[in-house]
């Protein structure tokens, strides 16, 4: 089913809310080492299909393929160990933890059995570094979306999902997490899968984009062939 070249792979992907159809016969590849932006409006199903993928929500009927594996019937904590990083919307780390107990979290999905916080997320996040000791809940916005991202990547992932990574953040630092994600694509060759609202971030960070309207895929391509009657269409509130 799936591409050589693509990490990974979803087929007649269909997803349920209740009685409600919320995604509809999906059919997606997401290529390796590169940046993929899923775009839409609120409520289009975006972050829902995130959820599948991760194996947060069940597939009402499909097939994911990560890596040539089917993995539609798996549990999320095995999609991790087997190299799927998620940084959900709005961040969700444990804010009574410190900053280093949130790191560590993610270490026991690691498939080499390592315990320890790999150093170049400190080259990443130097921030991080600096506030091993102080609890996540008192870092500012911007501070606790890399360490969301930080303990994404502490699992040592192929493929990493980022939901709406720049909402409520400060603008310096949207630019930082841009250029830290084409840092993991183009020097640790590392495949990220978006979820973004902001037109020119995405420009700018990613490879490819992907339209969701109502729960289908409406248009995909390489980012420069994302065009204004695009936008207006399917982007523009």
């Amino acid at each position: 089913m799936s591409s050589p070249d693509a990490v990974l792979s979803i087929a007649n992907l269909n997803q349920y809310y209740g009685e409600s159809h919320t995604l509809w016969d999906l059919e997606l590849e997401v290529p390796t080492g590169q940046c993929s932006c899923v775009m839409g409006r609120n409520g289009v199903g975006k972050t829902t299909l995130m959820q599948c993928i991760m194996g947060l929500l069940p597939l009402r009927s499909g097939a994911l393929q990560f890596q040539g594996r089917d993995i539609a019937r798996q549990a999320a904590e095995r999609r991790a160990e087997l190299g799927i990083g998620y940084v959900p919307q709005g961040r969700q780390i444990f804010p009574l933890l410190t900053v280093q107990e949130n790191l560590e979290i993610g270490l026991p999905a690691r498939a080499d059995g390592k315990r320890e916080v790999p150093g170049y997320i400190f080259e990443l996040f130097p921030v991080l570094k600096d506030m091993l000791r102080r609890r996540g809940g008192d870092l500012s916005g911007g501070q606790q979306q890399q360490l969301a991202i930080g303990r994404a990547l502490v699992i040592d992932p192929k493929l990493l999902i980022l939901d709406e990574p720049t909402e409520g953040i400060q603008p310096n630092i949207v630019h930082e997490i841009g250029d830290i994600i084409r840092r993991l694509i183009d020097d640790l060759g590392l495949t990220v899968l978006l979820v973004e609202q902001k037109l020119p971030f995405a420009r700018r960070v990613a490879d490819r984009f992907i339209i969701l309207d109502r729960g289908r895929l409406m248009a995909t391509g390489p980012m420069p062939e994302l065009s204004e009657a695009l936008v207006k269409q399917y982007l523009t509130v």
